[in-house]
Formats: C-alpha cells, sequence, structure tokens
C-alpha cells in the first residue's frame, strides 16, 4: 500500500513540474524563425527542400523534443549509449537551443496542420 502512494505521488509531481514548465507557442514559432529552421524543413515545416528531410508540422510534441535532444546529445560527443543522434547539420543546429527553445520549438511544430497530424 505504501508503495502505491508513493507511486502516485511521484505521478502528481511528474504532471504538476510538466505544467509548470508550458511550452510558450509563440516563443516556438520566434526560434523556428531565428534559428533558420525553415531553411531545410520548410517555412511551414511540411514542405522541405530536400525529400530527405523530414516533415515536421503535426509531429507529436514529445517525439520532437526528444529527437532535438538526441541531437544535441550527439552534437555534445556523449557516449554511444546514451540515446543520441548523429548529424553534422542538425548536431550544429540544436547546439544553439536552449531546453525551453526546443520544448517551445516542439510544441508549436505540433500545433500545425500537416500530413502526420492526427486530429480527433
Amino acid at each position: 500500500m505504501n508503495i502505491t502512494i508513493k507511486a502516485l505521488a511521484g505521478v502528481a509531481l511528474i504532471a504538476a513540474t510538466a505544467g509548470a514548465q508550458a511550452a510558450d507557442l509563440d516563443a516556438g514559432k520566434a526560434a523556428f524563425t531565428k534559428f533558420t529552421c525553415a531553411t531545410c524543413h520548410g517555412a511551414d515545416a511540411k514542405t522541405p527542400t530536400l525529400p530527405t528531410y523530414p516533415i515536421l508540422a503535426g509531429q507529436h510534441q514529445d517525439y520532437l523534443t526528444h529527437a532535438l535532444r538526441a541531437y544535441k546529445r550527439g552534437a555534445a560527443g556523449a557516449p554511444s549509449t546514451a540515446n543520441l543522434r548523429k548529424n553534422a547539420v542538425m548536431g550544429a543546429m540544436v547546439a544553439q537551443l536552449s531546453n525551453a527553445d526546443m520544448e517551445n520549438i516542439a510544441a508549436w511544430l505540433a500545433t500545425l496542420d500537416g500530413p502526420l497530424a492526427v486530429r480527433k
């Protein structure tokens, strides 16, 4: 019983922390522009300049945040056992981003309509 209470308290704490750090959509849109993400991914985030570049509009926020953090870990030289992504261009781009920038950009991209969006 005591373990269940502790687990529920932990879940509540995580939920409260996530809510307290809500993403700023306007800041996400501004960061997408400031850090020239549109150069590769398109101004609308769904018309990339090359077919090998991913469409970002409508992608899940948690996936985008995870991907940005993985590129940052890869650029920082994290050990290969860390969950990381290696890409010279993305590594250089995310090195400039703060955690808040990554959260905000991911949140803004997730609100955009795109071929990846699933709405109920």
